[in-house]
């Protein structure tokens, strides 16, 4: 056996920076929280090469006090924390006092610092651990920390990173969610020289939405803000309109930290379920404030992931509290009949500018005329006036004209939505859609191509899909009855035998009640067989013997005990074989009940797919069409 030796400082070190730095978005990360630890309104950073050549944080926190400088590049040297006993409460973002001495141990590193009492500030610069230069400067309050040539002395991690463009889209990612996390702080990145974005500070969110993701998610989103026993949630949440492939637009943050997390991406979805197409995934944004003792971070050195001390609840919470709101949204799709601009030459050249860039022009007019000549700082703060004005009314145009009910400056809350009475279904106009005011305001046109039906409602034209609508209808009264335990069911004379591995014998025998629940009565037949001797009362077509093994197979799938997903899922499967398909004709009563149905239930905007089971377009887009509206 080899001698067990006494690793040195220098190895020890780099290894300690292993664990804590991987690749240049750590950097980042860890000195943008230490920024945003320090009180700062104003965070800048800069990369080229992706970060692994040059990487600049500048920020006008607190700063560092001269003589604290050195101690601040010590491992486990921290100002946030001062014995165990805090770890149970840690309300920083940074804590372990490893940040500073890991990247300076594989990176060549230059700090420079002032507080505001002090006359002048400190120079220090530190490669590989040792310290090279320290001295007095002149500069502004704040922090600038400049790290170059990352892992120039580790060249086999070096050699391990990504592209210089997949490492910088990394950082500009990893960016873009930080100043999501703080809406309050000016965050401005800058890669190669250019500038990727720059957010106001001004603390809203809808604005910064609009500034990183554009226009047309903007129009789409959500205000939200609920508070419940231990936990608030605040954010935006997009419309089902806007989902995604993948889950590269989920954006959640615990008490203003980044991170990721299982539990939360998949309660959030939960919440979205029923409004959301199969294999898409929402857009959103939500900070999470929970108490610190309820949330564990001291998991992993990145601080990316976290524990609840009460998972179970704060999944259903969220989830509940996504529910509650998308329930309290108009969530029909509003198409547009707009034909698409064609571009002439002319209208190339002379291309209009956005509204906020009208008022940007003006704004300068104005001053030349006055005769006033701005400072830089000053012009800057100007601009970003007009530009947040102008965007914040381009949204909220924007929004009223697709959700009039829920207008987007108004914060929609909801009280620990969890203990809540169950939420009602709004009104898609002035007065609920085909509800018992409106049941003579309305009037069914007729069916088209013997699929879509065509219906007016004030200066509304819906046209809804009967396969979709009926669909929807049947699967909600699949589950009420699953609920309540009256799946009616049918008596199979003589019994249908089934052949079962062990497997599946244990399976039925774990989840018996989910099967005695959907209509299906089992009896020993000794050996590895059972008896059939009841089913649903309605199997919508499908082999009994094929649909229960079918159920058992998927149950073998390690689902959770106490979900109740993959039942849901059946149930969504037989509503869709019962519902009226395409290319069937119905009557105008029979579509009338339908109606009066759908509109009783929380959500009667999609089907258990996700598909929508209407669309709406106005009397206004029709009018443009026809050129009465020029």
């Amino acid at each position: 056996m080899a001698k067990i030796e006494l690793l040195s400082e220098e190895t020890i070190d780099k290894i300690a920076a292993g664990e804590v730095i991987e690749r240049p978005g750590s950097v980042v990360k860890e000195l943008v929280e230490n920024a945003i630890d320090a009180g700062a309104k104003a965070i800048t950073v800069e990369i080229k090469e992706g970060g692994i050549s040059f990487i600049r944080v500048t920020d006008d926190g607190e700063g560092i006090e001269k003589d604290q400088v050195k101690n601040a590049f010590y491992r486990h040297a921290t100002s946030k924390l001062k014995d165990a006993s805090e770890l149970m409460a840690i309300g920083t973002l940074g804590f372990r006092g490893e940040a500073l001495s890991s990247i300076a141990a594989v990176a060549q590193v230059e700090l420079i610092t002032k507080t505001e009492e002090a006359l002048t500030g400190v120079r220090y610069v530190i490669e590989g651990a040792v310290e090279k230069e320290f001295q007095e400067v002149g500069v502004p309050k704040g922090t600038t920390i400049l790290v170059k040539n990352l892992f120039f002395n580790t060249p086999v991690r070096r050699k391990f990173l990504k592209s210089p463009t997949t490492e910088g889209s990394y950082i500009n990612e990893l960016c873009e969610r930080m100043a999501l996390s703080k809406p309050d702080i000016a965050f401005q990145f800058i890669q190669n020289g250019q500038v990727k974005f720059h957010t106001s500070g001004n603390g809203n969110l809808e604005e910064l939405v609009y500034r990183i993701f554009g226009r047309e998610i903007a129009k789409e989103i959500i205000p939200v803000s609920q508070k419940g026993k231990g936990i608030s949630i605040y954010g935006v949440l997009g419309k089902p309109t806007i989902a995604r492939a993948n889950r590269n637009y989920e954006n959640y943050f615990v008490n203003g930290r980044y991170i990721k997390s299982n539990l939360i991406a998949k309660a959030v979805e939960e919440g979205y379920s029923g409004h959301m197409m199969q294999h898409k995934f929402p857009f959103f944004i939500l900070n999470i404030d929970v108490s610190p003792e309820l949330v564990d971070v001291n998991v992993h050195p990145t601080k990316m992931d976290v524990r609840f001390s009460d998972g179970e609840y704060f999944y259903d919470y969220i989830a509940s509290c996504v529910s509650a709101m998308l329930k309290m949204q108009e969530l029909i799709p509003q198409i547009s009949l707009q034909d698409k601009i064609e571009k002439t030459v002319a209208e190339i050249k002379e291309k209009a500018p956005e509204p906020f860039e009208k008022a940007r022009i003006g704004n300068i007019n104005v001053r030349e005329e006055a005769g006033v000549y701005a400072t830089e700082s000053t012009q800057k703060q100007v601009d970003d006036e007009t530009v947040n004005s102008a965007v914040l009314g381009i949204i909220k145009d924007s929004i009223q004209t697709l959700n009039p009910v829920v207008p987007s400056n108004n914060v929609i809350k909801a009280e620990n939505v969890v203990y809540a009475a169950k939420p009602e279904q709004i009104s898609l106009f002035e007065t609920p859609f085909l509800s018992k005011e409106a049941e003579h305001e309305y009037e069914i046109i007729g069916q088209l191509f013997d699929t879509y039906w065509l219906i007016t409602f004030n200066d509304k034209l819906l046209i809804m899909d009967q396969h979709a609508a009926h669909e929807k209808v049947k699967y909600e009264r699949l589950i009420k009855h699953f609920k309540e335990k009256e799946i009616e069911t049918q008596t199979l004379n003589p019994p249908v035998i089934v052949s079962l591995s062990t497997k599946e014998r244990t399976v039925i025998s774990e989840y018996e009640d989910y099967f005695s629940a959907l209509g299906f009565t089992i009896e020993d037949f000794g050996g590895n067989e059972i008896a059939l001797s009841s089913v649903p009362l309605d199997l919508y077509g499908q082999n009994e013997k094929d649909m229960f093994l079918s159920l058992i197979n998927e149950f073998c799938d390690d689902i959770p005990k106490g979900k109740n997903e993959l039942i849901y899922e059946k149930m969504a499967s037989m509503a869709c074989k019962a519902a009226v398909k395409g290319n069937m004709r119905m009557s105008k009563e029979e579509v009338k009940a339908l109606l009066a149905e759908m509109m009783e239930l929380d959500n009667p905007y999609n089907c258990p797919h996700g598909r929508p089971t209407m669309i709406s377009m106005t009397k206004y887009e029709l009018e443009k069409k026809f050129k009465r509206i020029v």
